[in-house]
């Protein structure tokens, strides 16, 4: 972690098959902002990626975990980067914001209740929810339309009156989906190149028309399925960037961007 304003990605890895072959990294990202440490949807391979990061990156001093949803490319390494964040166990410490699903005793919940006695608190997730975090707040404005319960980001420092950064994160496309995330630097998922039905993702349409929309300073493409990753997502990249006139970037493995830059 570091006293920057950064978002790191660990991965980019969206949907089964990318994540099963691990052609791009499943590890979540790492959100440092105004002092506060966030770790956002700790897949597969997240802690292997904190040990093998250099300098490596210290699980004990993230303030939260958020999970946009539980789906396993999302949450996998939810209890160990628990065990982790609290020092084996030893510090009761951190926050875990999710949905209420990834927590459920009634069906498949992620979050084990060994691990859950561990954290200082568990926020839950809900449309139009407002969460403090250190010194953040984290708005979950509206419900996504996925195989689960799941929730976009908004992120900004408790003083502050606009949002830093937006996460869009999985969901198949709704109207005005847009105008929930006005964040100068914004997040979106996109799975897949084009659409395909039946399929709760979004595709490069779609967030053509969400970048036009919202026209952030930074607009940052990650989470690739395979039919991305083949039409390179940084020429993809390139195009939005060309049709929207909007700075575009496609995310790569350990990617940093600093949340500084756009504002200047």
């Amino acid at each position: 972690m570091t006293d920057k304003d950064e978002l790191r990605f660990l991965g980019t890895a969206g949907a089964r098959f990318v994540m099963i072959t691990q052609f791009r990294s499943s590890a979540g990202a790492i959100l440092s902002l105004n002092g506060t440490n966030v770790l956002i949807d700790p897949g597969p391979g997240t802690l292997v990626r904190f040990a093998a990061s250099k300098p490596k990156f210290n699980p004990g001093k993230l303030h939260a975990i958020v999970l946009s949803h539980k789906h396993l490319d999302h949450s996998n390494d939810v209890n160990v980067m628990i065990e982790a964040m609290t020092d084996g166990g030893f510090k009761h410490r951190g926050v875990l914001l999710c949905p209420q699903d990834a927590l459920s005793n009634g069906g498949d919940a992620v979050v084990l209740d060994h691990y859950k006695g561990l954290l200082e608190r568990i926020e839950v997730m809900e449309e139009g929810g407002r969460y403090h975090i250190g010194t953040l707040e984290i708005s979950t404005p509206k419900r996504h339309i996925h195989g689960v319960e799941a929730y976009g980001l908004n992120i900004k420092a408790r003083s502050a009156s606009k949002t830093r950064i937006s996460f869009i994160t999985d969901t198949l496309y709704f109207e005005g989906l847009e105008n929930y995330y006005d964040g100068e630097v914004l997040v979106l998922n996109v799975a897949m190149y084009k659409t395909r039905e039946g399929v709760d993702h979004l595709c490069v349409e779609d967030a053509t028309k969400i970048i036009a929309a919202n026209r952030p300073k930074v607009a940052i493409l990650t989470h690739f399925g395979m039919t991305m990753l083949k039409n390179k997502p940084w020429e993809i990249a390139q195009r939005m960037c060309d049709e929207t006139g909007v700075k575009v970037i496609a995310a790569r493995d350990g990617m940093k961007f600093n949340l500084n830059e756009p504002l200047l």
